[in-house]
């Protein structure tokens, strides 16, 4: 991986956890890669008010179904997951 390209998904994960930081009332600081939507303390709606965040951040389409997340095609088990999900769709969509 290019420097570049570690700095461009340093971003994607700046811009999320941020992004989750805001829907969860949280300093930044208290999001951690490794932490779960739950462990931020986002319900269900909170997840829906995230994913839109996510998508107008992006100006992508997430295929995330509220009603059965588990199988949406999109990770939300934890920010982890969510970077690396949002990274693949910015390049197949980008």
């Amino acid at each position: 991986m290019s420097e570049r390209q570690m700095q461009y998904d340093q971003t994607v994960a700046d811009r999320i956890i941020q992004i989750l930081a805001d829907q969860a009332l949280l300093d930044r600081a208290d999001v951690s890669m490794d932490d779960t939507l739950d462990s931020l303390g986002l319900d269900s709606m909170g997840v829906v008010e995230t994913i839109f965040a996510i998508e107008e951040a992006f100006d992508i389409a997430v295929p995330f179904n509220a009603n059965a997340p588990q199988d949406s095609g999109f990770d939300v088990s934890s920010v982890r997951s969510i970077v690396a999900a949002v990274e693949d769709l910015i390049q197949r969509q980008g």
